[in-house]
């Protein structure tokens, strides 16, 4: 068993912090805590993120047909998680996490609910391996068949843009025809105090997240076909009917692959 240290913060127990989660120590809510001083408006791109995830999965269960998802990044569990989301709407689905933080691992139990019909299953790998990736996911998902890539907040921790695009292009590039990828990930051009915020956290000596201008989000869709309506701010994403969509700095989208 990996010792988790408790004494210094770190990016997924804050992250769960913001999402409402159980999955965190005292420093992590102090340095939460520290962090909404500066910029409130975290905690509600923290939730629109997760919420961008859950209604991307819905649309690609119900509207794209799609029964196998590959969740690269996943953090800590939460509410509605992708094999959640996606079993409710089709118990058979199929989905393999991801994730070489030895503080997921030591939580992943809660990633391995499935129902008897689909599958989950938990794979400790880094994202900078993608061919392993594949190559681990192929145990539980048929690549044959229409698979859908989830990358949600992970690419920010990638500092050197070209290297973030590349690991994008070698996970898509072995999955089929009809398969989708859906992504979001922190953005600038739309909200300076988050910016300002992002920017004095990634100077702290935390492990940093760097915000992207939404052109580079819209660029790793290149070869895709985006769904409508497009790299847009996550709450603009297909809206819950009646909700109030607010653009915030969070921007992510889902493509299909031809």
């Amino acid at each position: 068993m990996t010792q988790i240290d408790t004494s210094v913060p770190h990016s997924a127990r804050i992250w769960n912090y913001w999402l409402g989660g159980k999955d965190n120590y005292p420093v992590d809510e102090a340095a939460g805590d520290a962090y909404t001083a500066v910029f409130p408006g975290i905690v509600t791109i923290a939730r629109s993120s997760r919420a961008f995830l859950g209604r991307s999965i819905r649309y690609l269960v119900q509207e794209a047909g799609v029964r196998q998802f590959l969740d690269v990044g996943t953090g800590l569990p939460t509410v509605d998680n992708t094999h959640e989301v996606a079993q409710r709407l089709a118990p058979e689905a199929r989905i393999v996490y991801v994730d070489n933080d030895p503080l997921v691992l030591a939580h992943a139990r809660a990633l391995l609910t499935s129902t008897p019909e689909g599958a989950t299953a938990y794979e400790p790998i880094n994202l900078h391996e993608p061919e392993r990736i594949i190559e681990a996911a192929g145990k539980t998902l048929d690549l044959t068949r229409p698979t859908a890539l989830i990358l949600s907040g992970i690419l920010g921790h990638v500092a050197d843009y070209e290297q973030a695009r590349d690991l994008v292009r070698r996970l898509m590039a072995p999955l089929p025809s009809g398969s989708h990828l859906s992504l979001n990930e922190g953005s600038r051009g739309t909200d300076p105090a988050y910016e300002q915020a992002q920017d004095a956290y990634n100077e702290t000596g935390a492990v940093p997240y760097f915000l992207r201008p939404v052109e580079q989000i819209e660029a790793f869709f290149e070869g895709l076909e985006l769904v409508e309506p497009g790299v847009v701010s996550v709450p603009l994403w297909r809206p819950e009917p009646g909700a109030q969509a607010e653009p915030i700095g969070q921007h992510g989208g889902v493509g299909r692959k031809p």
